[in-house]
């Protein structure tokens, strides 16, 4: 469905060092530096796939996505998505996909949500039917009934993002971008952005290619990462497979009744202990959990257990540093 091989993108910026006398001199003669931001990018998404797309900032996910979305065109490399080269058959590609950047917008600021609607509704040509059942559907699971009638600056940001995403799906298209859907976003807003991206992914199939920091969104709905750093692709797997690889160690909470005395356990490292709770991290390469709970619960009376695993953020820095980026 999307095939990319080989893209390459860089920039020609402008330089010089601040003060009277260098800007001056920039007037006549300008230094420029040349920017790598992609560099031999190469990956297949299946139809169908929610896949992660991250990295630090400046890493390149914002250009790759522009360049899927034919907005920009690579100095080099193919990219082949639903048949279509997105900058070459940018008319007939664009009615295929929705794309929405956390920090800009689609919407007319100063008209009612509604007028915006319907004039995207005009620019794809959306049928009269299919355009009603659309917005009727995005209405009720976005809750923006009470919106359509405001305009667009006397919005929230959660409201916002919320009409940017409904826009973005009037058309049906079978692809969707989100650049940092979620960026200053409340809690509330943040889990009903994602419920929604599930629903039109199970419901109607649509493959999501999703740009952000927040790596509780990635754990909520990516089945695939694909991490990028420095312009070059360093991450191609699932977050199981990055678990396993990084995500050996365990933190073992465990409530009893109270005990004074610490306990060792051997294979595990005490991190507290309190007489009726005691946190120990274990690594599950050297010894098994059930073992750790079985030489607990011979030596105290265990009331409550959990377990935890590495916090994802932690996962994906271990992998930054490996790149050493």
């Amino acid at each position: 469905m999307i095939v990319l091989e080989g893209i390459n993108k860089s920039f020609k910026v402008a330089k010089r060092t601040a003060g009277l006398r260098q800007a001056v001199k920039a007037l006549f003669r300008r230094e420029h530096t040349i920017v790598e931001a992609l560099h031999q990018i190469s990956f297949t998404i299946n139809e169908g796939e929610i896949v992660g797309y991250i990295g630090p900032n400046g890493a390149g996910k914002s250009t790759s996505i522009k360049v899927m979305s034919g907005i920009l065109v690579p100095d080099s490399g193919s990219c082949s998505i639903l048949g279509f080269t997105p900058w070459e058959d940018r008319t007939a590609y664009v009615k295929h996909i929705g794309v929405v950047f956390g920090q800009r917008t689609q919407l007319w600021w100063d008209v009612p949500v509604i007028d915006s609607f319907e004039l995207l509704r005009d620019i794809y040509n959306i049928p009269e039917a299919e355009y009603k059942s659309n917005l009727t559907m995005l209405c009720e699971t976005l809750s923006l009934e009470s919106l359509l009638q405001t305009p667009v600056r006397q919005l929230s940001l959660g409201q916002r993002m919320r009409c940017e995403i409904a826009a973005s799906l009037l058309h049906s298209p079978k692809i969707l971008f989100l650049d940092e859907p979620t960026i200053g976003l409340d809690a509330v807003s943040k889990i009903a952005v994602r419920q929604f991206i599930k629903a039109i992914n199970k419901e109607k199939g649509v493959t999501v290619i999703l740009t952000t920091h927040d790596m509780h969104d990635i754990e909520s709905l990516a089945d695939r990462i694909l991490m990028i750093g420095k312009g070059t692709l360093l991450y191609d797997g699932s977050l199981n497979d990055l678990r396993n690889r990084f995500g050996t160690q365990r933190i073992i909470t465990v409530d009893y009744r109270e005990h004074t005395e610490p306990v060792d356990i051997p294979g595990a490292s005490r991190l507290s202990w309190t007489s009726e709770r005691a946190v120990f991290s274990v690594d599950t390469e050297q010894v098994q959990i059930a073992n750790v709970l079985s030489r607990l619960s011979e030596q105290i009376e265990l009331e409550d257990v959990s377990i935890e695993t590495k916090p994802v953020d932690e996962l994906i820095i271990q992998l930054y540093k490996e790149h050493q980026i």
